[in-house]
């Protein structure tokens, strides 16, 4: 078949309609994928990527509920009326000590950290506390300086001491007993923020009280797991151990008044 010269002009003229109909279909298509490619990546940033909390309590998500029975399962002892009481009374050095509790914990993460470098999960999870404990040191601060509240020396309490003078002295034991008592520390920090938040006469302090109870009651449970994990036997003996240590430090008279200390004497 023989083509002329208006066959191949119209040809042509086709062909290259059918070819902008292709490329824009293709455009369409690839602004199509893109578009919801973003959305599932902007979907997933926002789930795994949490809006992060302010400094400023007064710009924090509402406290959701949270179900405290595990903590308090965990603990050998519930906190004494005494020492609601007394607390109560002694706001501005509960406040502060509170206050050193977040900067201890920071401060004892950051030390594992550079002592126990060959875990993975370990570096991670204690990386994510340290940001964490730091930011609610830092709110702890805005709320002293709202109140107009000077930083004076304050003691440590026999607690954290009494917990640790029972802790193994050979690797990787030592860790394992640290993690435990970690994760009593933290347990008791929730049972008491829950206490104090029932009764305290600041709706503004109750309420950062309920925020803290979401992160704290994760974070016993995490320092548990990782006690496990470095662990070839089972811990459930010795966490048997410290809760009996840390019930009776909780229960008995102590004679300074801190964050975690024992019934006021």
């Amino acid at each position: 078949m023989t083509i002329n010269q208006q066959d191949l002009t119209t040809l042509q003229s086709t062909a290259n309609t059918i070819d902008n109909d292709n490329i824009e279909k293709k455009s369409v298509e690839e602004n199509v994928s893109q578009t919801v490619n973003s959305s599932a990546e902007s979907d997933l940033i926002e789930e795994e990527l949490p809006e992060e909390d302010s400094v400023d309590i007064t710009h924090l998500r509402t406290p959701i509920k949270v179900d405290l029975s595990p903590v308090y399962n965990f603990l050998g002892a519930r906190t004494t009326q005494s020492w609601v009481d007394a607390a109560i009374k002694n706001l501005p050095m509960i406040i502060q000590d509170h206050a050193n509790c977040e900067k201890k914990a920071a401060g004892t993460a950051m030390n594992l950290i550079f002592r126990y470098e060959f875990s993975y999960d370990l570096q991670r999870k204690l990386a994510q506390l340290i940001r964490e404990e730091m930011l609610h040191y830092e709110q702890v601060l805005g709320i002293m300086n709202e109140r107009g509240q000077e930083w004076k020396y304050l003691s440590a309490g026999r607690y954290a001491k009494g917990m640790l003078k029972h802790k193994r002295t050979y690797e990787p034991a030592a860790m394992v007993d640290v993690l435990i008592i970690g994760a009593f520390i933290e347990a008791r920090s929730c049972e008491r923020f829950a206490a104090l938040a029932e009764v305290i006469n600041d709706e503004r302090l109750a309420k950062y009280y309920r925020y803290l109870l979401k992160s704290e009651s994760r974070h016993f449970e995490d320092y548990l797991a990782l006690a496990q994990s470095l662990s070839d036997e089972n811990i459930d003996e010795r966490v048997a151990f410290f809760k009996e240590v840390e019930a009776e430090l909780i229960s008995s008279p102590d004679a300074e008044l801190r964050f975690h200390s024992g019934t006021p004497a």
